[in-house]
């Protein structure tokens, strides 16, 4: 069985709620009906009811079954608008100003996960990948002793192993505690959605102390980090690439090491090395990129890219409900 196809059936075993803000758009109007009808979770779409049904009805679609939520209309905005008041005033945020955030089925879609109504959310068809970020951070906040939300892309290779990547789409230029986040996030990822133990790399272009630079300092003090928050984790570094697949390799780079050789989840310095190592992987070795996943929410809140298909957002929904 193909990694999609084991999360789609992974999904329909658990049949979770998901949320999908963007609820008027008609790529996820035609994924929320497949959703539903085949069993693979319950979706909820907000927006305007009236809007969404017209273009269901111009598609040929059935929505029997499916919650339809308008911000606007509901009994739950004002309840949402007083929750986030609380959580940003300090920031100095004003109750009027509250009433308009949670009318943005963003943030609204971000309150239905945070109160258990739906396990996560889906969004990123019509909005930037910061503004998802953004109500997903507020509103649902990081999981707990993490310090970043993250991504990362399950990667298949033609001849069938699966790799995690991780980060490839957020973050820049992590820094110690970043990077540990990363790498405890992406271990998660890997071992709900590909089902084997992760065993993690934090990649570098040093091994064991080969070069001296405060980069490759980065990625061991990152990995003491990492070893400290989660000391059951099997995680080493900081190693080159080849170190950490190629067993031949690792044993003359890094003899001893309980990583070398043996990894399948592999954590890059930085986002140009994570983006370009993907890509390369993707294009070169023919490998198919799943993602990029959100990690390191308390709840999921997964983003698409606006070129996405109605497969992709199927896929993601799936993705999303076997996270929660």
């Amino acid at each position: 069985m193909d990694l999609i196809s084991k999360i789609r059936t992974n999904a329909k075993n658990k049949i979770n709620k998901v949320v999908f803000p963007e609820g008027a758009e008609p790529r996820v109007i035609k994924a929320a009906a497949f959703l539903q009808k085949n069993r693979l979770v319950l979706p909820i779409l907000i927006g305007n009811k009236d809007e969404i049904n017209k273009t269901a009805l111009e598609n040929g679609l059935s929505l029997e079954g499916i919650d339809i939520i308008d911000p606007d209309k509901s009994s739950k905005t004002t309840e949402y608008a007083e929750a986030y008041y609380e959580l940003r005033k300090h920031k100095g945020i004003t109750k009027e100003e509250a009433d308009q955030v949670v009318k943005n089925p963003l943030f609204f879609g971000a309150f239905i996960v945070r109160s258990g109504a739906a396990a996560g959310a889906v969004a990123g068809s019509i909005n930037v990948t910061g503004d998802v970020l953004r109500a997903a951070i507020q509103v649902i906040g990081m999981a707990e002793g993490l310090k970043a939300v993250s991504s990362s892309f399950i990667m298949v290779m033609p001849d069938g192993r699966e790799f995690t990547f991780g980060d490839c789409a957020v973050i820049p230029n992590p820094d110690e505690d970043q990077l540990a986040s990363i790498a405890i996030s992406s271990a998660k990822t890997h071992q709900r959605l590909v089902g084997s133990e992760p065993i993690v790399s934090m990649l570098s272009f040093s091994t064991k102390g080969s070069a001296s630079h405060e980069d490759a300092e980065k990625v061991v003090n990152a990995t003491e980090k990492v070893k400290q928050l989660a000391p059951n984790l099997k995680v080493d570094g900081e190693l080159q690439f080849d170190a950490a697949l190629i067993e031949s390799i690792g044993n003359k780079k890094a003899p001893g090491s309980p990583v070398a050789g043996k990894a399948n989840v592999f954590i890059f310095p930085d986002l140009d090395a994570g983006n370009i190592g993907y890509k390369i992987t993707q294009r070169l070795a023919g490998a198919e990129a799943v993602g990029p996943v959100i990690q390191g929410l308390k709840k999921p809140y997964n983003d698409l890219s606006r070129g996405c298909s109605v497969e992709d957002i199927i896929n993601v929904a799936c993705i999303c409900s076997v996270l929660a």
